[in-house]
């Protein structure tokens, strides 16, 4: 019963898409094959920075400054995979899902798309969301159900195809540790292999972390070892801030009694708050560069990729 809300609720949230606003035209575009870099900028109380200009920004390639030759402060289209975790331990969170869906979808914008999967025994992403869509989502969660929290954002890479030039998110929350494979015939994907392959095919990860919340609560282990691990059971995976650190996007981790739909809803509204920049890579190589972006005015904090991987000729 629980899961059939989650869905009517997507399902209600997903109807209200088409009254979001239209995107503006680009400020300013260069042409050819330029690095693009996402950024998000906020001041010293974390709020968002959307008024600056292309004069505003040093964009460093190995430290060296490089050329703008790209910049767009208007809301860039988003395809959006939403990931969410649906193992054993999140089954006291389901009421907290459905909330954070009802504030996500509806800031979508009509030139937006997005598709929402789990991960637990299987890894599941539904397809491409219509006005009045809903995700096909599992009846319920079983108590067992493992968390292949790496496996689950690789597969997110899979699912956007070929979208072209398009900006690629995948939005991930979880409540526990990657578990690995189950299986001999599973993929086995790590931490350092998701970093990778989102810095190669320019996604940006944005992760959402909180707590466990079984239905039925566990009882401590034994000894020094097992209130260590009893401790450190509920927490998300550490992996995931660094994931989204190196790609661009942002960690939140949710405590009890925060707002999980305010968190989403922050997703959201800073997707659409971003600065394109773009820049001509200065050596054709091949290899990973690392790439930084500054804000010339004090206070302001930039956010963004933190490496690319340079076309070779």
């Amino acid at each position: 019963m629980t899961r059939f809300l989650v869905c009517a609720a997507v399902a209600a949230a997903v109807a209200v898409v088409s009254a979001a606003g239209e995107q503006q035209p680009p400020v300013f575009r260069g042409t050819g094959d330029a690095v693009r870099v996402f950024v998000t900028v906020t001041d010293r109380d974390g709020r968002l920075v959307t008024t600056l200009t292309q004069n505003d920004f040093e964009v460093r390639d190995e430290g060296k400054p490089q050329p703008i030759t790209l910049f767009d402060n208007t809301p860039q289209p988003i395809r959006l995979i939403v990931m969410l975790d649906v193992s054993g331990s999140m089954e006291g969170n389901l009421p907290l899902l459905r909330a954070s869906v009802e504030e996500l979808v509806p800031r979508l914008r009509r030139d937006d798309r997005a598709r929402v999967g789990t991960f637990g025994h299987q890894v599941d992403i539904g397809s491409w969301l219509a006005r009045a869509d809903a995700p096909v989502l599992p009846d319920r969660i079983a108590p067992d159900a493992p968390t292949p929290l790496w496996r689950a954002i690789d597969e997110a890479m899979d699912a956007f195809g070929n979208e072209g030039d398009q900006r690629r998110v995948v939005l991930v929350l979880s409540d526990g540790r990657d578990g690995g494979p189950t299986g001999f015939r599973q993929r086995f994907s790590s931490q350092a292999g998701v970093i990778d392959r989102a810095r190669a095919e320019a996604v940006m990860v944005y992760a959402i972390g909180m707590r466990s919340r079984p239905a039925r609560s566990m009882p401590p282990g034994i000894g020094p070892g097992g209130l260590q691990a009893a401790l450190t059971a509920d927490l998300p995976d550490p992996g995931l801030a660094r994931v989204a650190e190196e790609t661009g996007g942002g960690y939140t981790e949710v405590r009890v009694g925060q707002d999980l739909g305010a968190a989403f809803a922050r997703v959201a509204d800073e997707l659409h708050s971003q600065y394109l920049l773009g820049f001509a890579p200065p050596k054709r190589d091949g290899k990973v560069h690392d790439v930084e972006v500054r804000v010339s005015q004090r206070g302001l904090q930039a956010r963004g990729r933190k490496s690319y991987v340079a076309p070779k000729s």
